[in-house]
């Protein structure tokens, strides 16, 4: 099993720069994610690793080795493709055995071991006649993990291998998937998918990009409570964190957030601001709750409501915003669209940015 190591790695496409100098340290066993908006490099950076595309600079290492320049099969990896990518002629077993075969290293008994051991661990022993054709896209998905797994490979490769799932095979595969890394604790994983969810449930660390370039890294719950700038604190998140112009300053040691024509937010922690700067107050839905209005940091008319079921989505009009403030209350409580609502803000889950956009953490 193996470390991957990223030191100033680009890519370019003619004359158009996709990745910009990537900077990245992956430690044995760990499970990592890249996440990112359409064409932020992410599945780009992916076949890097793979040796499915050339890198246009920098250094690629696995196992401490340089492999810029090693085909796929030298670099000791495997890939799970979106498309299933399963030969159709081929049934369960001789599809999971291509890979062994084409290695030729591999002796029968050795290659049925490791099939019928995969096909435990993903719970398929009893498709192993059949044709992909008679699996449904969950099946499938799991004899292209299969056929990974049977390589033994240093480090495992997934190119959001849900997407073509409906939702409850999402869910239960994304489980499947978690169970699998418990397993093999000691395989490398990195894992590419636009899908937060999947993001925050599976990762050990996880990686933001946008536009080439990485906004962040760190575990999901870091990246949560303390993104780094306005970008990782809208991406990650559902529904995305409010996000709110306002003069930030400071009361004492405790810093304070103003919007226009409402009253100042006092943070709890002391945090170095410059005194009267413009900048952004941040406010994740799930930190509003209902209150009374003698209390209240934001009033309103509800614009739309989303019901959830276990909670709802209340879409305010506070009329200081470009953008209704978005509450997530619980699914029981009644309210209504039109009705004038008051929230307050949990005070130690505020968010504050400066003009650049960059975070004020706490000191």
């Amino acid at each position: 099993m193996a470390s991957v190591k990223l030191t100033k790695v680009e890519k370019a496409f003619g004359a158009v720069k996709v990745l910009h100098g990537i900077d990245l340290q992956i430690e044995q066993g760990e499970f990592i994610v890249f996440v990112g908006p359409s064409g932020c490099g992410k599945s780009t950076l992916l076949r890097l690793i793979a040796g499915l595309e050339d890198i246009t600079g920098g250094n690629l290492e696995i196992d401490g080795k340089v492999v810029n320049d090693k085909s796929p099969k030298e670099r000791g990896i495997a890939m799970v493709f979106q498309s299933y990518a399963l030969y159709p002629h081929m049934t369960v077993y001789e599809n999971m055995a291509f890979g062994l075969k084409l290695d030729k290293s591999t002796g029968k008994d050795e290659m049925d071991t490791r099939i019928r051991e995969a096909a435990r661990v993903l719970q398929i022993e009893d498709y192993l006649e059949r044709l992909p054709k008679a699996l449904s896209g969950g099946q499938r998905q799991r004899v292209a993990i299969g056929r990974a797994i049977t390589r033994n490979p240093k480090v495992f490769l997934f190119d959001e291998p849900l997407s073509n799932l409906d939702a409850a095979l999402r869910v239960q595969t994304r489980i499947e998937i978690a169970g699998l890394h418990e397993k093999m604790s000691d395989t490398t994983m990195i894992y590419v998918t636009h899908d937060q969810v999947e993001a925050m449930t599976l990762a050990d660390k996880i990686v933001v990009l946008n536009k080439g370039h990485v906004e962040q890294v760190g575990s999901p719950i870091d990246l949560y409570e303390r993104p780094n700038n306005l970008f990782v604190a809208r991406f990650i998140g559902s529904p995305a964190m409010n996000i709110l112009p306002a003069r930030i300053g400071s009361e004492g040691d405790r810093a304070q957030a103003t919007i226009d024509g409402l009253a100042p937010l006092t943070l709890p922690e002391p945090r170095t601001v410059a005194a009267g700067g413009s900048g952004y107050l941040g406010v994740r839905p799930e930190d509003l709750a209902l209150a009374g209005e003698e209390e209240a940091d934001f009033m309103g008319r509800v614009s739309l409501v989303e019901r959830l079921g276990e909670v709802t989505l209340l879409y305010v009009d506070i009329g200081t915003a470009d953008a209704p403030l978005v509450a997530k209350i619980p699914g029981s409580v009644p309210v209504e669209r039109d009705q004038r609502i008051a929230l307050k803000a949990r005070r130690e889950a505020l968010q504050l940015f400066d003009q650049d956009g960059d975070a004020i953490h706490p000191d």
